[in-house]
């Protein structure tokens, strides 16, 4: 039941060309970096990654995307990455375009074993009525109109579950049986993207021993993931802030003179 792997690079030793990888993180909280570098250390190449956005330039997936691994991106957020967007209007990437909390869900049904489901988000637009561009380029690649059904009165388009081959994920804690704990905002895809892997890796920030976290604060069961990685307190503390502001210091305001009083 030990799922602890001696290295990233053993973790992602199987993950060949082709593979869909499912990858957690949001923006550049929680992203799953020393996983992706081993990766890209491998060479190997043509992914479909499922991923909320996909890195920014010279990090996390930026460092695939930019050597040419990622063939297909299903996301909903291109960002700041001017790589990606570059690509994408050259109709070098095929990119599909789904609203966040569409893609949240396709994941989660994916985990839980549900093949589809209906939600109203997109109807009325391109993302039910088909015609967004997947790539661009002499003959373009357009997506498909969706089936639409009435519930209530209200019409709903259907949404297919994701699952991938492989799923990377970062964790704040984690024991060696697999389970869980992520924090604050990188819970957002994290344990979604775990669920919906049929491989599932998990770097963890702190590993810790069975039974030392409490049951009640455990976010992903161990039974999603099969592999855990434990990063080093350099990997660990390796985060970087996507859009740092400052602003100038505002000088004290002068202090009162002290006055003596005699009455």
């Amino acid at each position: 039941m030990d799922k602890v792997r001696e290295s990233a690079a053993d973790a992602v030793a199987d993950i060949g060309d082709g593979a869909s990888l499912a990858v957690g993180g949001f923006g550049l909280s929680g992203v799953p970096g020393t996983l992706i570098e081993a990766l890209f250390a491998r060479g190997t190449g043509g992914f479909h990654v499922v991923s909320n956005n996909c890195g920014v330039d010279g990090a996390g997936l930026g460092t695939l995307l930019a050597a040419g691994r990622i063939a297909r991106v299903t996301g909903s957020y291109i960002g700041e990455n001017k790589e990606f967007a570059r690509q994408y209007l050259a109709g070098e990437l095929e990119v599909e375009l789904v609203p966040q909390g569409t893609l949240a869900e396709r994941l989660r049904a994916g985990g839980c074993g549900i093949p589809a489901f209906f939600t109203p988000a997109g109807v009325g637009t391109q993302v039910a009525d088909g015609g967004l561009p997947r790539r661009y380029g002499a003959e373009p690649l357009l997506s498909p109109a969706k089936e639409i059904r009435a519930f209530g009165g209200l019409d709903h388009v259907l949404e297919h579950a994701i699952t991938t081959d492989f799923a990377l994920v970062r964790a704040a804690k984690g024991d060696r049986l697999g389970n869980l704990v992520f924090n604050k905002a990188s819970r957002n895809f994290n344990p979604l993207a775990a669920m919906a892997g049929r491989i599932t890796v998990a770097e963890v920030e702190e590993l810790v021993e069975p039974g030392e976290l409490d049951p009640d604060a455990v976010h992903l069961p161990g039974v999603f993931v099969q592999r855990v990685v434990a990063l080093t307190p350099a990997q660990a503390a390796d985060k970087r802030i996507e859009k740092r502001t400052v602003r100038a210091a505002t000088p004290p305001a002068p202090r009162a003179a002290n006055r003596t009083v005699t009455v």
